[in-house]
C-alpha cells in the first residue's frame, strides 16, 4: 500500500474522531457553565470552565492570540467555525474531507458520500445559527454524522490495509483524547474540602463521564457514589468501556500487529509495551505514582508511538 494512501485514510480518521471529541468536550462544558458550582469563601477562587477545551487541545497560546479575555462565546467560535484554527471543528471536517477526496479509490462511495454531505451542510452554518438553533444540538449532531461515517465504513468497506489505517486513526486519537481529558479536568474537578460527596462534586465528575459517554456505564458497574478513583479504572483499565485508554490500546496493538512485518518492528514493540502496561496495571499503583504524572507518561508513550507510525508507515506528517 502506497505511503500516501495510508497517510491520508489515516489523517481522514483522525480529524473526524477529532471533531467528535471537541464537540463532546465543549457540549459538556456548555452544559457545565449553565450550573450554579459553588459558593467560594473568601479570596477563593474558581476554575473557569471554558479554560478547560483550550487546555486540554493545547490551544490557549493560540486562543488569546486573537482574543484578550475569556468568554463563552469567543471560545465557541474559535473551537467551532474558526478556520485558522486547525483543531476547530470546521477544520477537522474540511481536513478529513480533503483527505477522503484525494484518495477517491481507497474508500466507498458511501463513505465519500457521508463525509461530502457533511462538510457541505458544515461549511454553511454561521455562529448565528448554531446559536439560535442552541449549541447542544449542534454538538449533537457532530457526534451523529460521525458515529454515521464509522457505521458506513464498518459495514460497506474491504477489511484491507486501509480500512486498518482507519481503525488505527481512530483509536490513536481518542486514546490521546481520552488520557487529556482525564488529566486536565481531574485537577480541575478536585473539589475543596465541603465540597466531597456533594451535589457540586456529582455534577462535575458526572461531566467528565458524559464527555466520553461512559455515565451510563459507570452506573451500570458502581451503584453508588462517584469518586475520582473509579472514575479513572474505568476510563483508564476497563477495557470493556469503548473509549477507556486499555480498549483503545487492545485495538491499536492488534491492528499495528496485522500491519508489521520483520523490517517493521518498533511501532509493534512500542504498542505492546503500552498495551501491557495497561492490562497488567493497577488502579491503586496509578494514584500511588500520582494519576497526572502517570498520564503525562502514557501520552508522552503514546507521542512516540505516533512518531513511530508516522515513521514507518506514513508520509511525514505535518498535521
Amino acid at each position: 500500500m502506497l505511503s500516501r494512501t495510508a497517510n491520508d485514510v489515516y489523517w481522514m480518521s483522525r480529524h473526524i474522531e477529532r471533531a467528535e471529541n471537541i464537540a463532546r468536550m465543549l457540549d459538556v462544558t456548555y452544559r457545565m457553565s449553565l450550573l450554579p458550582y459553588r459558593i467560594l469563601a473568601p479570596g477563593e477562587k474558581w476554575a473557569e470552565p471554558w479554560a478547560l477545551p483550550l487546555i486540554i487541545n493545547g490551544l490557549a497560546t493560540s486562543y488569546y492570540q486573537r482574543y484578550s479575555d475569556l468568554q463563552a462565546e469567543n471560545v465557541l467560535h474559535f473551537m467551532t467555525l474558526d478556520a485558522s484554527n486547525p483543531s476547530s471543528i470546521y477544520s477537522s471536517l474540511q481536513t478529513a474531507r480533503e483527505n477522503a477526496r484525494a484518495q477517491r479509490g481507497a474508500v466507498t462511495i458511501e463513505m465519500w458520500e457521508s463525509l461530502n454531505d457533511t462538510w457541505l451542510a458544515m461549511r454553511n452554518k454561521t455562529f448565528t445559527d448554531i446559536n439560535a438553533g442552541g449549541v447542544s444540538p449542534f454538538f449533537d449532531w457532530v457526534k451523529d454524522r460521525s458515529h454515521l461515517f464509522r457505521g458506513i465504513t464498518f459495514g460497506t468497506m474491504i477489511r484491507d490495509e486501509a480500512f486498518s489505517f482507519i481503525r488505527l486513526g481512530t483509536f490513536l486519537e481518542r486514546a490521546d483524547n481520552t488520557a487529556r481529558i482525564l488529566d486536565v479536568k481531574y485537577h480541575t474537578l478536585l473539589p475543596s474540602a465541603h465540597d466531597v460527596g456533594g451535589a457540586v462534586d456529582y455534577y462535575q465528575w458526572s461531566a467528565l463521564l458524559r464527555s466520553v459517554s461512559a455515565f451510563s456505564i459507570y452506573r451500570k458497574i458502581y451503584r453508588d457514589l462517584i469518586t475520582p478513583f473509579r472514575v479513572a479504572e474505568v476510563l483508564i483499565l476497563r477495557e470493556d468501556v469503548p473509549r477507556s485508554l486499555h480498549a483503545c490500546m487492545n485495538e491499536i496493538y492488534e491492528i499495528i500487529q496485522g500491519l508489521s512485518d520483520e523490517g517493521r518492528l518498533e511501532p509493534e514493540r512500542l504498542a505492546g509495551e503500552i498495551h501491557a502496561l495497561l492490562h497488567y496495571c493497577k488502579t491503586e499503583k496509578i494514584f500511588e505514582a500520582g494519576l497526572h504524572e502517570w498520564l503525562l507518561g502514557f501520552l508522552e508513550k503514546i507521542g512516540a508511538l505516533n512518531a513511530e507510525v508516522d515513521k514507518h508507515f506514513l508520509v511525514p506528517s505535518y498535521q
